[in-house]
């Protein structure tokens, strides 16, 4: 059974730093690009972050740029995301996917990804 499991939410103040985790089993995950979306209540899921197979290169939404780091371990099949200066508009939960394909580029669409975590609450507090 092919599991991505979210982990390291929780409650934070603004300003302060949280690091997410998503730990792959059931299959190898280390040739899809993985990637970290969100969504606040009443929200449409936002992109926050992707990193390619290889970890070669990177993608960021704008509300997230130079505060936020996604990293891989592909021998540990997991994927990070350390997110920093934390605001309260990043509140919201957190879910990590998977997109087939050993791309060069990483896809920032959420509808192009095959496999989902069930997601894992971050809130900031002002």
């Amino acid at each position: 059974q092919v599991q991505l499991v979210e982990s390291g939410g929780g409650l934070v103040q603004a300003g302060g730093s949280l690091r997410l985790s998503c730990a792959a089993s059931g299959r190898t995950f280390s040739s899809d690009t993985m990637g970290w979306f969100r969504q606040a209540p009443g929200k449409e899921r936002e992109f926050v972050a992707a990193i390619t197979w290889s970890g070669g290169s990177t993608a960021y939404g704008d509300s997230v740029k130079g505060r936020f780091t996604i990293s891989r371990d592909n021998a540990k099949n997991t994927v990070y995301l350390q997110m920093n200066s934390l605001k309260p508009e990043d509140t919201g939960v957190y879910s990590c996917a998977a997109a087939h394909g050993r791309t060069r580029t990483p896809t920032t669409s959420w509808y192009e990804y095959q496999f989902w975590g069930q997601g894992t609450q971050v809130t900031v507090s002002s």
